[in-house]
């Protein structure tokens, strides 16, 4: 396939709701993509408290670049590509670690965590001292952080990250303020390679509320300490519902002693406390966050098919150990890679992007019309997918950040001009 026309109003329609299925398989979409969303936009590293000292490092991928996260001598953040400048070998091979420096394996360029090369084998005897070091430092993206949570960016025209997030610093507000003061990740992170491309991932988290009685249905209908799970839209409108969802033990203990904290942290209102306390969202484009169960879940593109989740689990820094294990636990549970609903979501996601493999599938566009034109009547819509990938097409056609004037107010619903809109459903041409 060749890419012919727009992203915007082509492959992706926001307004009629429809999506061509090739921009989950195609190998040149998935290339450009690279380029034009991954090379641009602000990607999730990591968070503050796994690189808390001097010195201190942790490797991670924005898209398939492998990174370094490093607090240097100064404590000052960094985000670096893990590759030696002289051959293209990476200079660490460690998840984390503490080190004043990292050395190549191959001919032994050294460069210290601020990302200056400060050793070079036969530098007077083979290079004369003519090479000039301070040009072959690590090459090094844009970082910053918001509530801990640390980002990167490899393009220096791009907006400000409080200005990219835009209306989502809410949402990560929420998963960064705890009942006893800040919140840390435990337990590493848990990695997995799945058969899917990662925008399926990114959708599904955005706000797929759809997908949950069918996809879920088994574990809905499973019993917490005797009670049927899956209780009425009255009952799960209560407050303590979120809280009662999990399994008697030290875990709902801890957050029922809280409860008064995260009432007061919505403005005392009962009204719609079960939708904030479930909340799941996707910070554009690649990371997740589950509110209710404190994990935050990264969806690192493998090629169009492939997905490496990396998931993380967070938890109040000074809760008790029991209650930090209780949660690492029930994460591990739900959705780690055999997790009870991990397993729902993948196999939809995995067969999803296998039948756009063959030759008729891909010629009938996905249906993204749940709410359309009704968004402030639909109770469950998918609004928050057409929006996900209106920036998605957005991105993918702009020549340069500066096309993309209003990116903190691009909306995620068609605007009231569109309400009328006849839709068709096409076929995609060849």
């Amino acid at each position: 396939m060749t890419i012919s026309g727009n992203f915007v109003d082509g492959y992706v329609q926001t307004k009629v709701g429809l999506l061509d299925r090739r921009i989950f398989i195609d190998p040149e979409i998935y290339a450009k993509e690279l380029e034009q969303v991954f090379g641009r936009a602000w990607l999730f590293v990591g968070h503050e408290t796994q690189v808390p000292k001097p010195n201190d490092f942790m490797a991670n991928y924005m898209a398939e670049d492998p990174v370094l996260v490093t607090r240097d001598a100064k404590g000052k953040l960094h985000t670096f590509l893990n590759m030696c400048r002289h051959r293209g070998n990476r200079i660490c091979r460690a998840d984390h670690g503490n080190a004043p420096s990292f050395m190549c394996t191959y001919h032994g360029w050294t460069f210290s965590t601020d990302g200056k090369l400060v050793g070079v084998p036969g530098y007077k005897e083979a290079y004369f001292e003519e090479l000039d070091r301070s040009q072959w430092g690590l090459v090094e993206a844009s970082c910053d952080t918001y509530k801990g949570f640390i980002f990167a960016n490899w393009d220096r025209q791009a907006p400000s990250l409080p200005n990219y997030l835009s209306n989502k610093k809410s949402e990560i507000d929420f998963m960064a303020e705890r009942p006893t003061g800040e919140a840390e990740v435990i337990g590493g992170v848990h990695r997995w390679v799945m058969g899917h491309n990662w925008k399926f991932a990114a959708d599904n988290f955005g706000s797929d509320g759809y997908h949950h009685p069918i996809t879920h249905g088994s574990i809905r209908n499973a019993t917490v300490d005797g009670k049927l799970y899956n209780r009425s839209v009255a009952e799960r409108l209560e407050f303590r519902d979120p809280l009662d969802n999990m399994p008697a033990g030290p875990l709902r203990n801890y957050y029922k002693a809280h409860a008064e904290f995260l009432k007061k942290r919505m403005g005392g209102s009962l009204d719609g406390q079960n939708q904030i306390l479930g909340s799941v969202f996707t910070v554009f484009p690649n990371v997740s966050f589950n509110c209710s169960r404190y994990a935050v879940r990264v969806w690192h593109p493998r090629g169009p098919d492939k997905t490496e989740v990396w998931a993380y689990c967070l938890v109040d820094k000074s809760a008790p150990q029991d209650v930090k294990n209780a949660m690492r636990n029930h994460i591990t549970q739900t959705f780690g890679p055999s997790g009870n609903l991990e397993q729902d979501d993948a196999s939809n996601w995995i067969q999803s992007t296998q039948t756009a493999k063959g030759f008729i599938s891909p010629k009938y566009v996905q249906n993204l019309q749940l709410g359309l034109n009704h968004e402030e009547d639909a109770s469950v819509n998918e609004t928050g997918q057409r929006g996900l990938y209106h920036r998605w097409a957005k991105l993918m056609d702009a020549p340069s950040w500066s096309a993309i004037p209003d990116w903190d107010q691009i909306v995620t619903s068609p605007s009231s001009s569109v309400r009328k809109t006849h839709v068709t459903v096409r076929q995609v041409s060849n």
